[in-house]
């Protein structure tokens, strides 16, 4: 049984085909223990650590930081006992520190799962139903031989007669070409370096095929960008030419800039054009009076009780959008195509916006929080959103949700529901406006909501009554909880 073995990209949940390399949490050389932490990788959902399947020491890493990798593709290589020597050359193809990719000599000799019996079933790596292997969420791929499909004018073997064996002629074998090197001593080929260090050479001036790199697998780092930078002042500027003032502005490539469409981003692209496209929208709006809830705000902050705790008109708008569910629970349902499946739980998302894109973590069973609980899984949640490490299970399964559009100074928004459910509610903006009130116009807070549902389940009359709900709490949070509850 072979001691060197591969770690393949495991499936991370709902049927994800790839994940981008983040961070690796570990070097070539380190001793792992089993179920650490070893390299962190972003999904189309959410970033996320994946542990070690196997205690030992790290052999060797396949893909650099940055590198899109697909699932069952080996990305590290474990030596399971190090205490056993070194590593034979004929086992491993290469020394440790020289083995960016498997060699076939590698692939060989390495075990890329456990052997029957070695795990137990349903464990991360032991046997899984259909004879796939468990992976962290759901099951990898399967591990039958892979099978063709017979071409037109393919012979049996045993039918095919056996063509007679002729020697080879000796040929000598081509001398490769030496690699060329450049003026710095380096190798010429594919420079490694991430986006933006690519774009700080190029607002630098800094050619990236002139530096050898000091990072992971010989790769480009900020540092040796910005090294060479200063050293640009000692060597002899080139003259350069003013270009005549009439010369026609470019349009071209060197003044746009392309981003990769992946993780979140491509995810949420592909939700929100199967939504708009698949749900017949409509978007009611209403402008409250919350004069009266933003009173009620201050006098909840004030009390001892609640002094530690985070809270926010959202937390209002959140326990409204609750209240109203249970008076009309039609609004929390799921088309599915011959019926309507009506939930009577409510898994409220709340949209955040990150530095990898919009995600909609949910509140799973909101409407059994009192208004304490709920704002605590409100701020964990926020929280965990914007340290990007929302897991996939916490953006799954979710029945309503709210955007708060308001953060950025917005009034309100038609927004685009999430596949599966039947209702979005935009909150914005709560601004100072000059309102009737008690028939004289004073200056009062006011915001404006903006419900989306889809129509095929929600009718007019029954989203203007949620809507309407809603309101009348935000407008009079007191009366609306003596008259409903």
């Amino acid at each position: 049984m072979s001691r060197i073995k591969e770690f393949n990209l495991p499936d991370l949940g709902e049927g994800l085909t790839e994940g981008e390399i983040l961070a690796w949490l570990v070097k070539v050389g380190d001793d792992i223990e089993l179920n650490q932490p070893i390299v962190e990788v972003e999904t189309a959902k959410a970033a996320v650590e994946i542990p070690a399947k196997w205690a030992g020491r790290v052999q060797a890493i396949f893909h650099p930081e940055g590198s899109t990798v697909e699932v069952g593709v080996p990305i590290i290589a474990i030596d399971t006992d190090p205490g056993a020597g070194p590593v034979e050359e004929s086992t491993t193809g290469a020394p440790a520190s020289a083995l960016p990719t498997p060699s076939a000599a590698s692939l060989a000799a390495v075990e890329v799962a456990p052997a029957e019996g070695m795990v137990e079933p349903g464990l991360i790596g032991g046997a899984a139903p259909g004879g796939r292997t468990a992976v962290l969420v759901g099951y990898g791929p399967r591990n039958a031989p892979a099978k063709r499909r017979a071409r037109k004018g393919d012979v049996p073997a045993q039918a095919a007669a056996p063509a007679p064996v002729v020697p080879a002629p000796v040929v000598p074998a081509p001398v490769a070409p030496a690699p060329a090197v450049n003026g710095n001593g380096r190798v010429s080929g594919p420079v490694l370096a991430k986006p933006p260090v690519r774009k700080l050479a190029k607002d630098l001036g800094v050619d990236l095929a002139t530096l050898t790199g000091s990072g992971p697998l010989g790769s480009i780092t900020r540092e040796d960008v910005q090294r060479a930078a200063s050293a640009a002042p000692a060597a002899a500027e080139p003259l350069t030419v003013a270009a005549p003032a009439t010369s026609a502005a470019s349009f071209g490539a060197d003044r746009e800039q392309r981003i990769p469409v992946k993780g979140v981003r491509k995810l949420t692209a592909e939700n929100m054009a199967r939504s708009a496209f698949t749900a017949p929208h409509v978007t009611e709006f209403l402008t409250v009076d919350v004069t009266r809830a933003m009173k009620a705000l201050d006098r909840l902050r004030d009390r001892r009780e609640w002094r530690d705790v985070r809270v926010s008109p959202l937390l209002l708008v959140a326990k409204a959008v609750l209240l109203a569910v249970k008076r009309h629970p039609m609004v929390n349902s799921t088309w599915a195509g011959d019926e309507i499946v009506v939930k009577e739980y409510v898994n409220l998302g709340i949209a955040a916006a990150t530095e990898r894109g919009l995600i909609v973590p949910n509140i799973k069973d909101a409407g059994r929080l009192s208004l304490r609980e709920l704002a605590d899984a409100m701020t964990g949640l926020v929280q965990t959103a914007k340290s990007g490490k929302t897991s996939p299970a916490d953006m799954s399964g979710g029945t309503l949700t709210i955007t708060n559009v308001g953060v950025f100074g917005v009034d309100t928004g038609t927004p685009i529901l999430p596949p599966g459910e039947s209702a979005i509610l935009a909150f914005g903006a709560v601004r100072e406006q000059p309102w009737v009130h008690k028939g004289k116009v004073k200056p009062r807070l006011v915001t404006t909501l903006g419900l989306s549902f889809d129509h095929r389940i929600i009718d007019g009359e029954l989203g203007s009554k949620f809507l309407r709900d809603i309101g009348d709490f935000l407008a009079d949070p007191e009366a609306a909880l003596l008259a409903w509850t």
